[in-house]
């Protein structure tokens, strides 16, 4: 039995759908909400530090201000 135009039984746009679902599954998952951890920068290091009473106040200014620098040196 031969099809014409069919592609083994599935128009054109079904494959072209599961393709699109297959590199959906398989190749984006890094943009879905949820599923990576967000990466954690210096400032929210510092910031978690601050937090826990690693480091007192005065020394997270102080650092704070080395952060921005080197962030505005960089840009």
């Amino acid at each position: 039995m031969f099809y014409y135009n069919n592609f083994y039984g599935m128009d054109f746009i079904w494959w072209c759908v599961w393709i699109m679902l297959l590199l959906w599954i398989f190749a984006i998952p890094y943009d879905i909400p949820g599923q990576r951890n967000k990466k954690i920068g210096p400032l929210d290091n510092l910031q978690r530090r601050l937090a826990s009473g690693e480091i007192g106040p005065e020394e997270y200014h102080e650092r704070k201000k080395l952060l921005e620098i080197d962030l505005i040196r960089h840009t």
